[in-house]
């Protein structure tokens, strides 16, 4: 398998590319019958030798498929590297004796590889999840003409054409016809405009935070009074119960401590709390 990884290896360089470009069309197509004969031998012998032939001389044909993708803003290379990958994971599902040829087989694997790659890198956060929307991307995005939204009957054309609600349709569109901001700019005259100058900071204020400081400190106190007015056993089931780090005393726990049943931890827990609230409420 090494030529494939060679092949599939496609550097960011164009010269590069260019040259694995002229290398696929060198490799020849293989007849039905040696496609079949492979194919068997795969299937049957799980020899990996057969698969790379499979592989090589399928290679061109994702190349011309994933052409129809440029228009995303990709580079052709690294679509025709996912294409590959669908490839490989076609040869490895093909079965011959269904006498379908193994491109009409592997088209769905390709396109398939190659719609993931541009859901996951169009843009920063995925335009298109759930099936439908998958759908409606690759509807929208090839029939956009140019900058111009879709009217209302275009859009419950599609709506009815996908069996999804129009609203979802413009949506997608807007989506569509976004674009990605940097949280940070890159030109100083411009910071007005960054999603950063935007942004809230709840702690900024420090008269804010301080008040907020002094709120608590001011709950903790009631806290400590209302407890300290408890008798001995009131204050340790409440302070066990809800006011210890880690694993907190369970009602039987407390109950066999104190020999007394849990029902009766309960409701000792219960009195305590209402004093407590009580307590905080008139202070």
């Amino acid at each position: 398998m090494q030529e494939l990884a060679h092949l599939s290896a496609l550097p960011a360089q164009r010269e590069a590319f260019a040259a694995y470009l002229a290398e696929v069309r060198q490799i020849p197509l293989l007849a039905a019958e040696d496609e079949y004969r492979l194919a068997v031998r795969l299937r049957d012998d799980k020899d990996l030798d057969a698969a790379r032939q499979l592989v090589m001389g399928h290679l061109r044909f994702v190349v011309h498929i994933a052409r129809s993708y440029t228009g995303y803003g990709l580079p052709l290379s690294e679509l025709v590297q996912e294409g590959n990958i669908g490839l490989m994971k076609a040869v490895r599902r093909y079965e011959p004796d269904r006498k379908v040829r193994l491109i009409t087989f592997a088209v769905h694997w390709i396109r398939a590889e190659i719609h993931e790659f541009i859901l996951r890198n169009w843009r920063m956060v995925r335009v298109a999840t759930t099936k439908a929307q998958r759908k409606l991307f690759f509807r929208l995005r090839g029939m956009r003409d140019g900058e111009r939204w879709l009217s209302q009957d275009e859009a419950q054309a599609i709506a009815g054409e996908l069996n999804v609600p129009v609203k979802e349709v413009f949506e997608m569109e807007s989506r569509l016809l976004g674009r990605d901001v940097a949280i940070e700019p890159e030109q100083d005259e411009e910071a007005h405009l960054a999603p950063l100058a935007w942004l809230e900071a709840p702690d900024s204020d420090p008269a804010e935070a301080l008040e907020q400081m002094d709120s608590q400190g001011f709950r903790l106190e009631q806290l400590e009074s209302a407890l300290e007015a408890l008798d001995a056993r009131s204050r340790d089931i409440v302070r066990r119960r809800w006011l210890v780090e880690g694993e907190k005393a369970t009602l039987h726990e407390l109950a066999a401590e104190y020999q007394v049943s849990a029902e009766r931890i309960r409701q000792i827990e219960q009195a305590a709390m209402r004093k407590m609230r009580q307590a905080i409420s008139v202070e």
